[in-house]
């Protein structure tokens, strides 16, 4: 374990906008001066596990103001600066796509702006203790869930922690979050979750998502590739493409409400990781 300290600058934007300020700082804004969005970036102190553990690296904040900008998307570097205990110091970077949807004074979820994580892993490795480890960053805590894409309504001061894990080059999938109890018809919403907290990629051909003791099992297609930070939801009967667009596709149920394990297993049969909830453990989440 280490300790850090972070803080972070918005470097540029990627194409070049107008207008905009505040580039080279931790608070970008654009738009016309009196109504102008921006990000603003704050940093923490955290202890970390260098075993793929995620951390908040910091906190995201957008402050959104009804404006325009041109061009409407474009992305922004975040240089994050990280102190670590014996004084050394790194950066990294990341970017971000930000999507400026056209201004309403309505309050659906289209009037709200768009912010995508575009990188996810550092491109370099870090050297902490003499070792080198990859920094990725998993995405932003809402409501206590991991998202790769961060809403943000209209006319708002919106606020996400930025979590970020230290690892090793090598791949490490694990199972992330289950969801048991669905809400819809036929709990059709309920998902098992899996993230690769590695620091490379692992093509999931072959590997199964097993449900016991229902017996459903799914199967990725080949080709399937999970990329160091993210995350793949299977859902009961339900279509996600922001998740990876897996389902069962079970009219039944598949995680039984009384409890059952859900299992990770690898293409050759080895159980990558498991977990058990309700009368059989715990559940890693029970809630969504």
């Amino acid at each position: 374990m280490t300790t850090v300290v972070t803080s972070g600058v918005f470097s540029s934007t990627t194409p070049a906008i107008s207008p905009v300020n505040g580039v080279g700082t931790d608070y970008i804004q654009w738009g016309s001066a009196g109504s102008q969005s921006g990000y603003q970036f704050r940093g923490e102190a955290a202890d970390v596990q260098l075993d793929g553990t995620e951390f908040v690296v910091g906190t995201f904040v957008h402050r959104n103001k009804p404006t325009n900008v041109s061009p409407s998307q474009f992305d922004v570097q975040l240089t994050i600066n990280v102190m670590f205990e014996d004084g050394s110091t790194t950066d990294l970077n990341f970017s971000f796509h930000h999507n400026e949807t056209p201004n309403s004074t309505g309050t659906s979820p289209a009037d709200d702006d768009l912010v995508d994580l575009q990188t996810f892993i550092h491109p370099q490795p870090v050297t902490i203790d003499g070792k080198q480890y990859r920094a990725v960053l998993s995405g932003f805590k809402r409501n206590g869930q991991i998202v790769q894409q961060f809403r943000s309504p209209e006319g708002g001061i919106n606020f996400a922690d930025v979590v970020c894990m230290f690892t090793l080059d090598e791949p490490d999938v694990i199972i992330s979050g289950l969801r048991y109890q669905g809400t819809s018809t036929g709990q059709a919403d309920e998902y098992v979750e899996i993230l690769n907290k590695g620091g490379g990629p692992q093509d999931l051909t072959g590997w199964k998502v097993e449900a016991k003791p229902t017996g459903h099992a799914f199967a990725f297609p080949a080709g399937t590739v999970i990329q160091p930070g993210q995350r793949y939801r299977v859902y009961t009967n339900e279509n996600h493409p922001e998740h990876g667009g897996f389902s069962f596709g079970s009219a039944s149920e598949v995680w039984r409400d009384q409890g059952g394990i859900a299992r990770l297993v690898a293409d050759d049969g080895f159980v990558v990781d498991q977990s058990p909830y309700l009368d059989k453990g715990f559940s890693k989440t029970g809630t969504p």
